[in-house]
């Protein structure tokens, strides 16, 4: 007994549902349901698959109905239309067909039909003619598991593949109730929960004789087959009330268990002392399971095949989300260096030269550089504390708060204190900032002030440097902060290097730091050059250092001239 041969059909088009599993060329893979035809794929915005290549046709492809099957049409597209590695004009698409657009490196797609229609196969296949022989049904039977596992493997979502295991196990064993429990800590959940005919179970149904679950379980066995005859008291006593109150005739239950797979030889369910993910509980009312030995043999694969897709698709269903957040960190990344300075001074009195490098795909660290009146620029170097989005976040904020303060205010004392309040409002005291804030008016007065940043190195055209040990607290650490200003001048030619810590916490492949000492030098030997030669060869330096090694936090430099 199996579900209908006619299987369930989708009004709109006909046919079986059925759908097209996109791989993008980034990697990326989305599901296009076939909800109509003709079903239209090609470069142009109003087709039903819009494919992003300007290789592919504006109209590509299509996929009409006929003699209720799906067929692939080319379009006299300019590359072609590939199936399973052919070229061709028209096919009638069987599931799991795999179509190119006669392109490297662009979208592959894949017909996949819907679980009713896999299920629909299975019972076609296992259905064999009785009068062939067992041989001949055993083989039909693999065949049918084929069929299912390659459907499983396109499917998108964990939920399509348990949906797709209980609707197969129902129609090779006959059973008229399916479930697939989860293990959610010491429990077990029901994940779904299915009849014959390829249809959820009303929540009234949705009840299982937990003592037979249970001993399935303790048995260790790969399968666990019972049949019961409902008006016996061992069955009301011995196993469990609830197979009593659901007249059940029979039982199977086939845990999922983690695979271990080796060679050829040594693949196998693992052993109970392993993790079991889950359990495959069918029940019938009308007569037992027909669990004759090919029954039971595919449905034992089918179990393996679950447990190993299951595995896939969660691992999927990760990567895809992990996809989606690479994605936004990338447009936050982008919108991050949008905020940097579009262009730094390289004439005049007053030269720079910076760059912010994120260890992840968004920093905390920013600096910026802006003129502040026709006399004076001021510059800043800010860390904030942590790492990722978070950090990222404060630190696109912290640089709008300094934007409006450095505009509002010609004093450092009150940019610094305007930048303290607006990080203690914002981050609750969760986060801080380290920040150097200095100015430069045209005479070479240099005014600045540390909240705990590094302290940075003043570097002569002589080769002399002096480093600016004054510090204090960091923003957004106490309402109280005191920030000191401090005054010098400047001699022409003398340039100012800011940088964060990540630069000389930078390590190399035999786990050696950057560090102060080694910055010292490359400051030393370069003394000469201009602000922009300075920070290049700085980077250069760095670089040569830790190839091959580890950069684990964000790496800023700033060089500020004075002509």
């Amino acid at each position: 007994m199996g579900v209908p041969a006619t299987g369930h059909k989708d009004a709109r088009t006909g046919l079986p549902p059925a759908a097209l599993v996109v791989l993008n060329p980034s990697g990326q893979r989305t599901r296009a349901a076939i909800e109509a035809v003709p079903f239209m794929i090609g470069r142009q915005p109003d087709n039903n698959l819009v494919l992003r290549d300007n290789r592919a046709s504006r109209t590509h492809a299509r996929i009409i109905a006929e003699n209720g099957q799906y067929v692939l049409e080319d379009l006299d597209s300019r590359h072609g239309t590939w199936v399973n590695g052919e070229r061709v004009a028209r096919h009638v698409l069987r599931n799991s067909d795999r179509i190119d657009l006669g392109v490297p490196e662009s979208y592959q797609l894949t017909f996949t039909l819907e679980a009713g229609e896999i299920n629909r196969i299975l019972d076609q296949i296992s259905s064999t003619s009785h009068s062939a022989g067992m041989g001949d049904n055993n083989l039909a039977k693999l065949r049918s598991l084929v069929e299912v596992a390659r459907a499983l493997q396109n499917s998108l979502s964990t939920q399509e593949v348990l949906t797709a295991v209980v609707d197969a196990a129902l129609a090779v064993t006959g059973c008229e109730r399916g479930f697939l429990l989860l293990r959610k800590g010491d429990s077990l959940e029901v994940s779904v929960a299915r009849d014959l005919e390829g249809q959820p179970l009303d929540a009234g149904d949705l009840r299982v004789p937990t003592n037979v679950i249970q001993r399935a379980l303790n048995s260790r066995r790969e399968l666990l087959s019972m049949s019961f005859n409902p008006g016996s008291a061992e069955t009301l006593e011995g196993i469990d009330r609830s197979v009593a109150a659901l007249e059940l005739r029979s039982a199977v239950c086939v845990p999922l268990i983690l695979v271990q797979s080796g060679s050829m030889e040594e693949t196998r369910i693992a052993s109970y002392a392993q993790q079991t993910v889950g359990l495959l509980y069918l029940d019938s009312r009308l007569s037992p399971a027909d669990l004759s030995a090919g029954n039971r043999e595919v449905l034992q694969t089918l179990a393996i095949e679950a447990s190993t897709i299951l595995q896939n698709a969660r691992l999927m269903e990760d990567q895809r989300v992990k996809l989606q957040m690479e994605s936004e960190l990338k447009v936050a990344r982008e919108i991050q260096r949008g905020l940097a300075p579009v262009s730094l001074p390289s004439e005049g009195w007053f030269r720079a030269a910076g760059s912010s490098w994120a260890s992840n795909e968004v920093g905390g660290d920013y600096f910026d550089v802006r003129q502040v009146s026709a006399d004076v620029w001021a510059a800043v170097v800010a860390d904030v504390s942590g790492k990722g989005v978070s950090s990222a976040l404060l630190a696109s904020l912290l640089q709008g708060a300094f934007l409006m303060a450095s505009g509002d205010f010609a004093e450092i004392e009150p940019t610094m204190s305007h930048l303290n309040r607006f990080l203690l409002e914002r981050a609750r005291g969760e986060k801080y900032a380290t920040v150097f804030y200095c100015m430069v008016n045209s005479a070479g007065l240099l005014s600045y002030a540390n909240a705990g940043h590094c302290a940075p190195f003043l570097v002569s055209s002589d080769g002399r440097l002096r480093k600016l040990h004054t510090s204090g607290m960091p923003v957004g650490m106490l309402e109280e902060a005191q920030f000191q200003v401090v005054q010098m001048q400047l001699e022409t030619g003398d340039k100012l290097v800011i940088y964060s810590d990540g630069l000389t916490e930078a390590e190399n492949a035999a786990g050696e730091f950057f560090d102060t000492e080694r910055l010292r030098n490359c400051l030393r030997d370069n003394a000469s050059m201009g602000a922009a030669e300075l920070h290049k060869v700085l980077l250069s330096t760095l670089d040569a250092f830790v190839e091959g090694g580890v950069i684990r936090d964000d790496i800023t430099a700033l060089v500020v001239e004075y002509i």
